[in-house]
């Protein structure tokens, strides 16, 4: 290719700059979203709302419970009650337990699970089996769920929860889960026919999906630990001159801390569910109450914004006609903020007297009306039946004239 020339050059130096290019958004779906920053762990929505450290836990604790147990009656896959539980730990590092039920997230959690693992379950049956679990755990006795208002406005909610849980994850709602990724460690390290060590490692994955682990820590970190914390309980040697782990590229530091989160969550006590209710409905309540007054205050900083933002001649004019227009006796001007609707309420509130005037004005108009109604109906019969009558005669004249002609030919 030649070089361009001097006349070119110039040119281009004259032409106009490019215009900057528009920065569009992107969206980059990985697995490496699913681990939250360590900023999301300092203060929650939840503990932003009022609720203390220990509620919020013993409710993520409970939300697992009931995934857990729903996932057993509906026959679900492992799989499919893991991916639930994920759900909910994360939709609640967004949003928070005072705002939005913990149970009908629950519901929304295992409900979408269910699709996305390809076994998916009817949304009655989701309902149906945490009414049961609600029975059997505040022992009571065992009764079917009634069909009325109030399951189709629960059903609603499951529908808007699954929505809001979709909208959080941004739709990123694929779930590497380390179940699998024991089973391969195992078999590299030669230990797959160890029943013990399989289930044990198992059932420590199951558990930390209780706790954040899985927010904090790649999944491959999760399984190390699983075997580590069981070859120490079962007292089974592993390589240790390299150290095993090395070889799935894990940090001992990483597995210790996993380690001591899953031993945390069995330290914990027993809750009693209602406790932990009443305490966020007593959080929810307070929340709604200072919504209702900020609401308010916004209210009226926009009703003074417009009445600053009007001019004053305006306002005059339009008290004005307001005064020609109402003939009651002398009343201070209405102001700006009332509505056209607030007005006529206000004329409508008279004596006991006046509305009952009102009411007979009403019905005798009503009553007149009903009368010119059956008046024109008996104009309409009269005229029918005249009609018929004129016809009747008419035809009795005919006849009559034909009998006279018969009688003159003959």
């Amino acid at each position: 290719m030649t070089a361009p020339t001097v006349q070119n050059q110039t040119k281009t130096a004259n032409a106009s700059p490019a215009k900057p290019q528009k920065k569009y958004g992107k969206i980059v779906l990985t697995l490496h979203n699913c681990l939250l920053p360590e900023s999301a762990f300092k203060e929650t929505p939840s503990q932003a709302d009022g609720l203390d450290i220990e509620t919020e836990t013993d409710l993520r604790i409970l939300g697992c419970e009931m995934i857990q147990t729903a996932g057993i009656l509906l026959k679900l896959p492992q799989v499919a009650m893991a991916t639930g539980q994920m759900y909910l730990q994360r939709f609640y590092y967004s949003k928070s337990f005072v705002r939005y039920p913990m149970e009908t997230t629950a519901m929304g959690s295992i409900y979408l699970a269910s699709k996305v693992e390809e076994k998916p379950c009817r949304i009655r049956d989701v309902i149906n089996v945490f009414h049961h679990i609600k029975q059997v755990r505040a022992q009571k006795t065992i009764s079917p769920l009634i069909v009325d208002q109030n399951y189709i406005e629960l059903k609603n909610q499951v529908i808007k929860a699954e929505r809001r849980i979709l909208k959080e994850l941004g739709f990123c709602v694929h779930v590497k889960h380390p179940h699998k990724l024991i089973v391969v460690y195992l078999q590299v390290l030669q230990y797959e026919k160890n029943k013990q060590l399989m289930q044990m490692a198992w059932n420590y994955m199951n558990d930390a999906l209780r706790t954040d682990v899985f927010m904090r820590f790649p999944p491959e970190t999760i399984a190390c630990a699983c075997i580590y914390l069981t070859a120490r309980k079962i007292g089974l040697p592993l390589p240790n001159n390299p150290s095993w782990f090395l070889l799935f590229k894990v940090t001992e530091e990483d597995i210790r801390s996993v380690c001591i989160k899953i031993l945390q969550l069995y330290k914990r006590p027993k809750v009693n569910p209602e406790e932990l209710d009443s305490k966020v409905d007593a959080l929810r309540k307070i929340y709604q109450a200072n919504k209702y007054v900020q609401a308010q205050k916004e209210r009226e900083a926009k009703i003074e914004e417009k009445k600053a933002e009007s001019p004053t001649a305006s306002t005059s004019k339009d008290s004005k006609r307001d005064t020609k227009k109402d003939k009651s006796p002398k009343t201070p001007p209405l102001s700006s903020k009332y509505h056209s609707s607030h007005k006529k309420r206000e004329r409508r509130s008279r004596s006991p007297y006046d509305r009952k005037r009102d009411y007979s004005n009403k019905h005798r108009k009503s009553r007149s009306r009903d009368r010119e109604v059956d008046r024109s109906r008996e104009r309409r019969s009269d005229d029918k039946r005249s009609r018929v009558s004129s016809r009747k005669y008419d035809d009795y004249d005919r006849s009559k004239a034909r009998d006279r002609d018969d009688k003159r030919k003959h």
